[in-house]
């Protein structure tokens, strides 16, 4: 379960990856901290490829028992043991899905405030557009979705052209630089309009610097 040093760590400046991709870097990081940024208690979350479960419990935590999250991987070996650990633990607002992402049916339509897809589409030979369709479908007009390549080529199958064709349909709020493959993004029909100067951005001073806070 969460540790208590987790669960009490607060910090007023924001990282400006929150989710860390680094497995070095994830030795030191609370991932309860790492998640509190995106969501609230009672709120529903949706953890995309969520392999051995590194953020699952920690957004199960976030939620809080009256909310809900539902843990999807292909891999059944590491839902199935996710299950069991869920179980042992006392978390009962998680749902376990062994499956593709591309066919997200049990979950309705907009009915989830904040996807995490960490490392999932770079992961995905094959059905991808589907699998980026569902997220769609799935997130509310005020939802956000944690989108991240944690194998860009030659190590994954999306290229940098393809990324940005995916982030082409979202509104991108913050996202990393050059060789930072990750956004935070929201859904373009939610009526709300964004330029190129709202995106908020980690790249480095040689190349052009982008950056708002949202929130002031």
């Amino acid at each position: 379960m969460i540790s208590s040093k987790e669960q009490h760590e607060v910090g007023d400046e924001k990282p400006k990856n929150q989710i860390n991709l680094n497995p070095i870097s994830r030795l030191f990081e609370s991932r309860q901290r790492s998640i509190e940024p995106y969501v609230k208690k009672g709120q529903v979350a949706a953890d995309l490829g969520c392999n051995t479960g590194y953020y699952t419990f920690a957004l199960a935590q976030g939620v809080g028992p009256e909310g809900r999250v539902y843990a999807v991987d292909l891999k059944e070996d590491y839902v199935r043991a996710l299950e069991k650990r869920a179980d042992e633990l006392g978390y009962r607002n998680v749902e376990f899905h062994a499956c593709s992402a591309s066919d997200l049916s049990f979950i309705g339509d907009e009915l989830v405030d904040f996807v995490l897809a960490n490392g999932l589409l770079c992961n995905m030979a094959e059905d991808r557009p589907s699998a980026v369709k569902e997220i769609k479908r799935i997130l509310k007009p005020t939802g956000k979705a944690y989108l991240s390549l944690g194998s860009p080529p030659p190590l994954g199958f999306v290229s940098r052209a393809e990324w940005e064709r995916i982030l082409e349909g979202f509104i991108v709020e913050r996202r990393g630089g050059f060789l930072q493959k990750w956004a935070v993004v929201s859904k373009k029909d939610n009526g709300k309009k964004m330029s190129v100067n709202d995106v908020e951005t980690t790249k480095r001073h040689r190349f052009a610097t982008l950056r708002k806070k949202f929130g002031e």
